[in-house]
């Protein structure tokens, strides 16, 4: 999981799909971090990946970097403690212009059932189940 978090934010941006209706939805997305020993992702109630992912919890993820890949298929379970809230803002401060921990927008997910899969063109692909 460490390093699926690592690479996750070495690449900066990676693509959250989720599903609407029979519609995927790809989106960028930046925020991975780990808290009490699970990975976390960050968005607000309001938008419309929230909505997805409360219809539908299996989501995949795509980051791109330096010649290798990675794809995440999981099912996003969301934390509604102040805590794991307040644990992803101050790993993005940045975020604090935008989203506060009580707002009652902000919301975090933790990824459960997690396969990762390490991809390049020129070795064979890995797998990390988390």
């Amino acid at each position: 999981m460490e390093r699926v978090a690592q690479f996750l934010k070495e690449a900066e941006t990676y693509y959250l799909a989720t599903v609407e209706g029979d519609q995927p939805r790809v989106r960028p997305f930046g925020t991975a971090h780990i808290f009490e020993g699970k990975l976390y992702i960050q968005t607000g109630k309001v938008k419309d990946v929230s909505k997805q992912i409360h219809a539908n919890p299996k989501v995949e993820i795509c980051a791109f970097k330096n010649g290798d890949w990675l794809r995440v298929a999981a099912k996003l379970v969301e934390d509604d403690r102040l805590e794991a809230r307040e644990s992803m803002l101050d790993a993005y401060p940045t975020l604090k212009g935008m989203y506060a921990a009580d707002d009652g927008n902000t919301e975090v997910f933790y990824l459960k059932d997690a396969t990762a899969t390490f991809s390049s063109f020129t070795k064979a692909p890995e797998v990390v189940k988390f």
